[in-house]
């Protein structure tokens, strides 16, 4: 299961371009480490119920009690609450009790490192 990552945007030094076959060919600017860390983080966004669980929770300023994201999909609160799991410990969702009750939010540290990690991966 993904732990909860910081990115970490440096690049890998010392590398130096090599000579292919067709030309010079650029270094891999990204660690092993860095791959494995974002490589979690995209396996976690590849289900389409969390995409739609994240995008719920951006679209509204407060966090959201559990039983309220359950009303918006036709699954069982235990699948609702295995992908809030799964988005909690991978770093994309904040908890916070409220008495009986776990209230859900966007982890927005998280979230504006997503960017960032693309740009870091393609290059840009």
């Amino acid at each position: 299961m993904p732990s909860r990552i910081q990115p970490q945007l440096k690049e890998v030094k010392g590398q130096e371009p090599k000579q292919g076959c067709c030309g010079a060919i650029a270094p891999i600017t990204l660690s092993g480490e860095q791959a494995q860390q974002y490589s979690e983080w995209f396996k976690v966004l590849a289900d389409p119920t969390r995409l739609r669980i994240l995008n719920l929770l951006a679209n509204n300023a407060e966090p959201i009690c559990v039983c309220d994201i359950v009303d918006h999909f036709d699954l069982g609160q235990p699948t609702i609450s295995h992908h809030l799991r799964i988005l909690r410990d991978s770093c994309f969702v904040k908890t916070e009790r409220r008495a009986n009750f776990i209230y859900y939010s966007i982890n927005q540290d998280c979230i504006s490192a997503l960017p960032q990690a693309a740009q870091l991966i393609m290059g840009i």
